[in-house]
């Protein structure tokens, strides 16, 4: 439980600094940490993956029929959460994985996507959104 350790000491230092948004963002994600944990879920970077997708996805839908003040906060909250993410792979480094995983799968075609892209998933260790991985795995492959 190290980020959930790290959100409860920033938990603190914001309410003495009253900034009340932020306060608010880390006690929902902190809830959703415990909540976790004691279900025996207790992989805390799977758990701020899901509420930063959560947020990203309201954002969306917020800004889709116009509530722009929602959405606001919505993507405040996702970045909040980012601030506890490890940093995103970057194109090259995440090209250079699913190379490796072509090259030592060598998939055979479409069909064999999904296998690529559990390689990659694995190796990029969750610092790769899915999606990408999907897209750039679809691009290598065909």
């Amino acid at each position: 439980m190290q980020i959930a350790e790290r959100i409860k000491t920033d938990v603190a230092a914001a309410l003495k600094a009253g900034d009340r948004d932020r306060v608010g963002a880390l006690r929902l994600v902190l809830s959703e940490l415990q909540r976790a944990a004691k279900e025996g879920g207790a992989d805390e970077l799977a758990v701020l993956r899901r509420e930063r997708k959560r947020r990203r996805e309201s954002e969306e839908a917020y800004r889709g029929a116009g509530r722009t003040d929602l959405a606001d906060a919505e993507a405040y909250e996702a970045g909040v959460i980012d601030g506890y993410l490890p940093a995103e792979l970057g194109d090259a480094e995440l090209d250079a994985l699913v190379a490796a995983a072509v090259a030592e799968l060598e998939p055979q075609g479409p069909r064999d996507m999904g296998r690529v892209i559990k390689h990659v998933m694995a190796a990029a260790g969750g610092r790769a959104d899915g999606r990408r991985v999907s897209t750039k795995v679809k691009e290598a492959i065909t």
